[in-house]
């Protein structure tokens, strides 16, 4: 049999038990941001002059649950960019609980968050499982997998509707009709969706047009929203000397707020602070923050991006499971070769005076210089959606021009 005879395809969107010790969870929080920062590095290197969205949430759920299925080199490569370092079982009880605290309990009927995760597993109909696979996922994820016959061209569909119904309408036919090639074996989506409200909404009568700067120096004239009010607000410095500003949009709920920075002099690249973004510097920016007021303005702005991952994850390391010829997917199916042939991930943001729908360096420095008393988004940023009490990055993304 050719090698390229088994397919399987990775779709990731994007639109957003404590018998263990508690530490667990941090440390596997802590671990998915830092993987999610690290691939959005990545995926920069091909994307630095575009808009650009993307859930690091997203991309860890999914590859987590893939992971499941695989053995050898390949669960071997997956773990070690992953780098959660504990027993399998504990991983997906901590993610499990992460989850939980990010969106709710379902068994406790929780359903007043703001985001939405969903995975959906869909196995050919006929495809050969390994013995008591469909009931350690169900017991390890507490989800069903689903079989679906990917010969019938109304397949797509059914895919399609599920995606649309997990985004809440915002992703319509993400599948054409030449992405599930006749021989796919298996399909896994991963959404988030985010509908956030702001604390601090813009008042609609203060939006008008006003020009944005882009990287090259022109503009366009664009719709600005603006309030004044008390914000969390930071200036920085980076290991070059320039100077940026990063405030703190919340939402209501007081669990996640929306982080935006950009250098403060027009001329300076986006890159000046994406370069240096670690983990450790999202905090230094929560933690250097003052509350302050001032007249924040920012552009409206709706993006959708689709980006493949498969580059971008190769490039860290993970690159049997792409490979007809070295993929272990044993745990999951007998049937070989199966590997990974799509991974990609679409992610719509929509940014307006209400509030946000999406669906899929170096010690900060308070500096002594008198902060300004406007904050004006008017050249290209970096936006960060962020679940606080667990540092969890929903998404993060760059815009270019609104």
């Amino acid at each position: 049999m050719a090698f390229n005879a088994r397919l399987l395809i990775l779709v990731l969107l994007s639109w957003t038990v404590f018998a263990l010790h508690p530490k667990s969870v941090t440390h596997v929080a802590k671990q998915d941001t830092n993987f999610g920062v690290r691939l959005f590095k990545e995926i920069l290197q091909e994307n630095k002059d575009k808009n650009l969205g993307f859930s690091p949430y997203g991309v860890s759920s999914a590859l987590n649950i893939l992971q499941y299925g695989t053995a050898g080199k390949t669960m071997g490569q997956l773990r070690e960019v992953l780098n959660y370092g504990f027993s399998e079982r504990t991983v997906s009880t901590s993610l499990r609980k992460l989850r939980e605290k990010i969106c709710g309990s379902l068994a406790s009927g929780d359903n007043t968050k703001s985001v939405h995760v969903a995975d959906g597993l869909f196995v050919q109909r006929d495809l050969e499982l390994t013995p008591g696979f469909l009931q350690r996922f169900y017991s390890t994820f507490r989800r069903h997998v689903t079989q679906v016959n990917f010969t019938d061209p109304q397949a797509k569909d059914i895919l399609n509707q599920w995606v649309e119904n997990q985004t809440d309408g915002m992703i319509q036919d993400l599948l054409g009709s030449n992405s599930i090639p006749p021989l796919t074996r298996l399909v896994l989506l991963s959404a988030v969706h985010f509908d956030g409200k702001w604390v601090l909404p813009f008042p609609e009568k203060e939006t008008h047009e006003r020009p944005f700067y882009r990287a090259d120096g022109s503009q366009v004239q664009v719709q600005m929203m603006e309030n004044t009010a008390k914000y969390n607000y930071s200036e920085l410095e980076t290991p070059e000397g320039e100077y940026y500003d990063v405030i703190e949009l919340p939402y209501e709920g007081d669990e996640i707020s929306m982080l935006i920075a950009a250098p403060y002099e027009k001329g300076v690249p986006l890159s000046t602070i994406t370069d240096i973004l670690t983990p450790e510097l999202i905090t230094q920016w929560k933690e250097s923050m003052r509350r302050s007021t001032r007249l924040f303005v920012l552009p409206k702005f709706s993006l959708t991006s689709e980006v493949n991952l498969k580059s971008p994850l190769q490039r860290l390391g993970v690159t049997d499971m792409f490979s007809a010829e070295r993929a272990d997917f044993s745990r999951l199916s007998s049937e070989r070769p199966l590997h990974v042939s799509e991974a990609f991930q679409k992610v719509k943001v929509e940014v307006t005076e209400s509030g946000t729908k999406a669906s899929s360096a170096t010690a900060a420095i308070l500096l002594a210089r008198m902060a300004p008393l406007e904050v004006i988004m008017d050249r290209p940023f970096l936006f960060i959606i962020r679940h606080n009490p667990t540092g969890s990055l929903l998404f993060i993304g760059q815009v270019m021009e609104p």
